[in-house]
């Protein structure tokens, strides 16, 4: 009972339940800078450890300050903590003391706010109850003077604001722990623009709060009892913050954002950056009007949610380049029904491993490859290299096949999943990479938006559709082989069923790519299934006699139109291949048929009194029908059946026996997939010419 509660907690906090987005502070924090009288102009403005090191060396008197200070906020918790180890009542405390953990951060400052909510989810670092409390972290604190805010613009554009912008609001619409924002209208345009200014002596604070931590964690490699690597963990979270302290790299970050979205998903809107007055200290972008999607009662707000699965999931396995603060605050929707996606300060950048990795481990988990999952784990970072793999196989594969008792890959419940694998961490060396936690946060926002409106909804529903459309577009070795071992599987025997699957994912996935910001919104992904005029015009060349076709244009379901388009070039190669085998077997079939009907029952006696003549033997004309040509016919019939539904095809074919069903669309399938067309005129393939011989 006590582990099942432990569990609750741990994903509470790993989908983000307890996340605020108020946009103030609460009445009772109060923040404690370090106020310098000497220039900080030789501290760095990217992270470096020695340049921080020589730069606070050299003033031990600030340095004593500090740590005072943060003793004097932190001594009593510290003594307490003491208490309960000394008295084993840990557990018992646990909660109040996590309360107190979070007052206490929220107290010392931006260092420890940002620190405190890069650990909230750690579980392989703090309890379940902690990283729960952390997560209630609220970046929120008490605004500075306004005056303040208005010499730092003049400071930082080099000319007084009001030269810069027509209107600014006299007080700020939200304050934060690194900066406050106030609203405004630019004198050259009257654009509309939200202006961030970074609040004052935060380079400061932050450099000498790492300073201390990092010598701490210096100090502590001593003890080799201390597990936590404190130097290695500050290290790693402080290059990512050091950029969140720059705006200008927050501006760029928006803007690769924006062009990542543009072409593709144009129904996703990231303010504009304008960098004219933009510098590391103030951020002005484009003012986008609309309500929190988490709190918006309009109609679409279920077609908005899938944009963002289709929008993180792009981020996550394509570009790599993720949005690492998903924050029910960050998720806007527009009047015009757009979602609008704000704050790219801090952003996550995943390597090509642990992209493909993750899409290599949903192809082996559709065929149950456990082992092979396993190995994919390791490579992801789940679980630690040279671990004894071997106990932890019969555990995941119980998870697994647990999680695929619904109805397969595409019907697992993800955050039951993700609740099952944290589980194994309490028990076994197998943890939450951060970069996956940042998933499950961003699932868990989005989910928790999409259940008040449908207590239906199911993320990987949503998911699936756009990692079917990355196994068939995606032109990487890694993802080809992919997609051939989903479709083919351990065995290598084409599997018609899990083509339709996947396919039938893949329009699933055109139907959520047009979703959301009103009609004529569909980017590239949207027209993945729409047939060219080109491709329409030559769909036929020398066939119009022998295949009953309309003389209207050829309609096709968005399936069909991609396996024709120049994206699914790859996949048509060994889909034709299963098409000529069944042409053949089918042929074949229908030569035993006119045989018998011809009263020959057994042919073979008729070929052996043909001698044989070198090479060419006679018997091995005879027609025959193995249990493998019924597949390849069943699986030719199922797919053509499939591709060809809601064309001119599906309209003559029903009226047909199996041998037109599967000739008449075969050929027409087989022509259309086969040919290359060109302005000119269409020539047969080399795919196609190797058939042919």
């Amino acid at each position: 009972m006590e582990e099942d509660e432990q569990l609750a907690t741990l994903m509470r906090g790993l989908r983000g339940q307890n996340l605020r987005d108020s946009l103030f502070a609460e009445d009772d924090v109060e923040l404690r800078l370090v106020e310098v009288d000497e220039s900080s102009e030789f501290l760095p403005l990217v992270y470096d450890p020695a340049s921080i090191s020589a730069y606070w060396g050299k003033r031990p008197r600030a340095v004593a300050t500090r740590i005072v200070q943060l003793l004097s906020v932190a001594g009593g918790f510290l003594s307490r903590i003491a208490g309960d180890v000394i008295n084993k009542k840990v557990k018992e405390n646990e909660v109040a003391r996590a309360i107190e953990l979070r007052e206490i951060v929220t107290s010392l400052g931006p260092a420890y706010i940002k620190l405190g909510q890069a650990l909230s989810i750690r579980p392989d670092i703090l309890s379940p109850v902690a990283m729960t409390e952390l997560q209630k972290l609220c970046d929120k604190v008490p605004s500075f003077a306004d005056d303040v805010a208005m010499a730092l613009i003049e400071e930082e554009l080099g000319q007084p604001w009001q030269n810069i912008y027509s209107e600014l609001s006299s007080s700020p619409i939200a304050a934060a722990s690194l900066g406050q924002v106030y609203k405004g209208r630019l004198m050259e345009n009257g654009d509309l623009v939200a202006v961030k200014v970074q609040r004052p002596f935060v380079l400061e604070t932050v450099t000498i709060d790492l300073f201390i931590i990092r010598n701490l964690g210096l100090a502590l490699r001593k003890f080799p009892q201390v597990s936590i690597d404190v130097v290695g963990l500050v290290d790693e979270w402080a290059a990512r913050f050091f950029e969140e302290l720059d705006y200008v790299n927050e501006g760029e970050n928006g803007n690769r954002f924006a062009e990542m979205m543009r072409k593709d998903l144009p129904q996703v809107v990231i303010p504009r950056t304008y960098h004219k007055y933009t510098s590391r200290r103030v951020l002005t972008t484009e003012w986008i009007d609309g309500e929190k999607l988490s709190q918006s009662t309009e109609s679409d707000v279920g077609e908005l949610v899938n944009v963002g699965v289709i929008c993180y999931l792009k981020q996550l396995l394509d570009t790599g380049f993720f949005h690492a603060d998903p924050h029910p605050g960050n998720l806007i929707r527009t009047p015009d029904g757009k979602l609008a996606i704000l704050d790219f300060g801090l952003v996550t950048k995943l390597t090509d491993d642990q992209k493909y990795g993750m899409i290599e481990a949903i192809a082996h988990l559709i065929h149950r490859d456990y082992p092979a999952i396993v190995k994919d784990f390791v490579k992801l970072g789940f679980i630690p290299d040279g671990v004894n793999l071997e106990p932890i196989l019969p555990v995941l594969a119980k998870v697994f096949d647990q999680a695929l008792e619904g109805g397969g890959a595409k019907n697992i419940n993800f955050q039951e999943l993700a609740s099952d694998l944290a589980q194994i961490t309490f028990d076994y060396p197998f943890r939450i990479p951060p970069y996956f936690a940042l998933i499950i946060r961003a699932i868990g926002v989005l989910e928790g938006i999409a259940l008040v409106g449908n207590s239906e909804f199911a993320i990987v529903d949503e998911a699936y559709p756009y990692i079917a459309q990355r196994l068939l577009t995606d032109e990487s070795p890694r993802l080809r082989d992919a997609l051939r071992y989903t479709i083919y599987g351990k065995s290598g025997v084409f599997d018609a069923e899990r083509f339709i699957d996947v396919m039938q994912a893949f329009e699933n996935f055109i139907t959520a790519a047009k979703s959301g910001g009103g009609e004529n919104m569909n980017g590239n992904m949207a027209e993945l299934g729409i047939l060219s005029t080109s491709q329409s015009e030559y769909l036929l060349p020398g066939f119009q006699s022998v295949i009953p076709l309309s003389q209207q244009p050829v309609q096709t379901r968005a399936a069909l139109a991609f396996l024709l388009s120049d994206r699914g070039n790859f996949f048509r190669e060994f889909l034709l291949d299963e098409i000529v085998k069944g042409i053949d077997a089918v042929t074949r079939e229908q030569l035993v048929r006119v045989m018998s009907l011809l009263g020959v029952q057994n042919v073979t006696p008729v070929f052996s009194m043909v001698p044989t003549v070198g090479p060419f033997k006679p018997a091995a004309l005879i027609p025959t029908i193995t249990e493998e040509d019924e597949v390849i016919l069943n699986n030719v019939q199922m797919v053509v059946e499939f591709l060809t539904a809601g064309s001119s095809l599906s309209r003559t074919s029903g009226q047909l026996k199996r041998f037109d069903i599967l000739i008449y669309p075969s050929i027409w399938l087989w022509v259309a997939i086969g040919t290359e067309y060109s302005s000119d005129y269409p020539r047969a393939s080399p795919s196609v010419t190797r058939h042919l011989c």
